[in-house]
């Protein structure tokens, strides 16, 4: 009888704030492996809005339930992180082309630095396949309804976070043409 290896996945990301997006693929991937770890890079360049024990929080509030999921946070190589985790494989997210060209690029040097490591590409669902964290924080700075594009426990934290402009129309000391 031998042992069986676990199937330990890595979703990186710096999750500022989750999307519904995120969520989809998380609910899309635990499935598929034995331990999914959604991982929070912490990335010291990056001015995040939350922070990284912030948005663990969010994730973990967003996952609870998900019996094989696990919510970590990591500064470093993501590939060094995945070794150290056990895991085998690295999910990301494509939206887009353009995502796909910053991905494949990506993946081909963790696939130098690691070979036994292997990315795995899953598509956005149709639903969320324009949503981004950037633009999610952009509509509700902006006044606009963010409700269905993230968890509602993170739409009220971006609400307490980010001071909210008029909407539209409203004067703002400019005049109108």
């Amino acid at each position: 009888m031998t042992a069986q290896k676990l199937r330990v996945a890595v979703y990186p990301g710096s999750f500022d704030p989750v999307t519904n997006g995120h969520l989809d693929l998380i609910n899309r991937c635990a499935p598929l492996v034995d331990r999914l770890i959604v991982a929070v890079l912490r990335n010291a360049g990056k001015q995040p809005l939350f922070t990284a024990e912030e948005r663990v929080e969010m994730l973990r509030s967003a996952t609870a339930g998900m019996a094989n999921v696990e919510v970590d946070c990591f500064d470093g190589l993501l590939v060094e992180y995945a070794r150290r985790r056990g895991a085998s494989l690295l999910l990301r997210g494509i939206r887009a082309i353009s995502d796909y060209e910053y991905e494949l690029q990506m993946a081909l040097m963790n696939r130098r630095l690691a070979p036994e490591i292997e990315t795995v590409f899953m598509m956005a669902g149709e639903a969320y396949s324009f949503l981004s964290s950037r633009l999610v924080k952009e509509v509700i700075a902006l006044g606009g309804d963010v409700s269905g594009l993230v968890p509602p426990q993170v739409e009220a934290k971006l609400k307490e976070r980010l001071p909210v402009r008029p909407p539209s129309g409203e004067t703002s000391g400019c005049t109108s043409v």
